[in-house]
């Protein structure tokens, strides 16, 4: 593992959010209310599709503990926001980026081997600021030849 630093800029998001756990992952439910309403959204930017997942402060990994997950789209303002969505804007901040190659059955294993390897052995320490996924053209929903950036919050040790 061996991500790439990235200053990630002040952005605004237009989406869906649905709270759960892992243990009542719903993240296909969120998703499947979302990409039919999509086109929706006006003033988009880019044609990436953003998982956005907010924890509470002090994250434990359990999975009973709630966050808050996101079906997003990154916009230029909030002048308009379609019936059912809602707004989000995540501030500047640095990231951990890694780059995940595969269909989503090792994907639990990966984020696992950043959080309780790559990022204990790292001169960081998890920041508050949201994880994210970017579904980017290289996306393809559970595909072996599919390609996502994994954004993680970091911040260097105190």
């Amino acid at each position: 593992m061996n991500p790439t630093i990235k200053n990630f800029p002040a952005t605004k998001f237009i989406g869906k959010n649905l709270s759960f756990t892992y243990a009542d992952y719903r993240a296909f439910e969120l998703w499947s209310s979302f990409m039919p309403h999509r086109k929706e959204i006006l003033n988009t930017i880019g044609t990436d599709l953003y998982n956005i997942q907010i924890n509470p402060a002090n994250f434990d990994f359990n999975t009973n503990t709630p966050f808050v997950k996101w079906a997003a789209v990154a916009v230029s303002n909030f002048d308009f926001i379609p019936k059912g969505m809602k707004e989000l804007e995540i501030p500047q901040g640095v990231y951990a980026v890694f780059c995940y190659k595969g269909d989503q059955s090792n994907v639990a294993a990966f984020f696992n081997a950043i959080y309780t390897e790559w990022l204990p052995a790292s001169e960081y320490e998890l920041g508050n600021h949201p994880q994210f996924e970017i579904l980017g053209e290289k996306y393809k929903n559970n595909d072996p030849n599919s390609e996502e950036e994994i954004w993680i919050p970091i911040r260097n040790k105190l």
